[in-house]
């Protein structure tokens, strides 16, 4: 059994609130995917075989199916911050998100095109901005926020 000192309980004691389940297993989605598609576009880079391209398109348009309702959740939840002191940390996740999204639809776009120019280099930089950010989203989201109890 442990005894409480006086200086940790005149400490107000810390503890992480976490992303709602359903939320963080949607925002795994396009992690992952935005990922794989930046690495899919560099095996395309370094072996041309079309093939590869299509799964960037594929890989690329899942992510963007299930990141449109972590971009929704995330508005919300900035929206319900709105007199927070946790709304910076709020509006940082939800410009991330929302940069991944809007990179990642240019580049599906992008990925439409025929042959070479569908990667080339506008498709693996949009490729590289969409992994990025949906890995800083996730690590904004994953880390959880201090809150004191």
């Amino acid at each position: 059994m442990r005894l409480a000192t006086q200086s940790s309980m005149n400490r107000p004691s810390m503890s992480r609130r976490s992303v709602h389940p359903l939320h963080a297993i949607l925002l795994a989605f396009p992690i992952a995917l935005f990922a794989s598609a930046l690495l899919s576009d560099i095996i395309y880079l370094k072996s041309a075989e079309m093939q590869w391209s299509n799964f960037s398109a594929w890989l690329i348009i899942g992510a963007l199916v299930f990141g449109a309702p972590v971009l929704l959740w995330a508005a919300i939840g900035l929206f319900r911050r709105r007199r927070n002191p946790e709304r910076t940390r709020a509006l940082v996740y939800f410009l991330l998100l929302l940069v991944m999204w809007i990179a990642g639809l240019i580049n599906a776009f992008k990925h439409s095109q025929d042959a070479w120019s569908s990667v080339g280099a506008a498709g693996v930089a949009l490729s590289i901005v969409s992994a990025l950010t949906a890995l800083a989203a996730g690590w904004i989201a994953y880390s959880g926020e201090r809150i004191a109890r």
